[in-house]
């Protein structure tokens, strides 16, 4: 297996800098089209855990906007082979205490790059 051929690294980073930019803009179109349309879709939240995409879609439409500005202080993409791709960040918010991480697990699908496993948790 080949780990971060040039082309599928620069395919991964952009959906992973996407997705980053949606997040913090809050464009739940976006958000919900990059995760994969599936039961099998989970994401562990830092006070929820939502299994399949029709249970991250609910979250996602009924979350606030409030608060989701953040700095990225470390992003690491690595790739295996052509279809499977890991994008984990530590990241730190304004007035909130600790450093939380995000990591994501991407599968290229018929529609291209999607979210198939998430997770957030903070350190305190």
């Amino acid at each position: 297996m080949e780990i971060n051929l040039p082309d599928v690294l620069a395919e991964v980073s952009a959906c992973c800098e996407r997705y980053e930019k949606a997040l913090t803009g809050n464009d739940v179109a976006v958000l919900d089209e990059l995760f994969w349309d599936s039961p099998h879709t989970l994401r562990y939240g830092a006070t929820e855990n939502l299994y399949g995409y029709g249970e991250i879609q609910a979250f996602r439409a009924a979350r606030s906007a409030a608060g989701l500005a953040r700095e990225v202080l470390k992003s690491v993409v690595t790739t295996y082979g052509r279809d499977f791709a890991t994008c984990n960040r530590e990241f730190r918010r304004a007035g909130v205490p600790g450093t939380g991480r995000q990591s994501q697990t991407w599968v290229r699908t018929q529609a291209g790059w999607r979210v198939v496993a998430a997770h957030v948790s903070m350190l305190r």
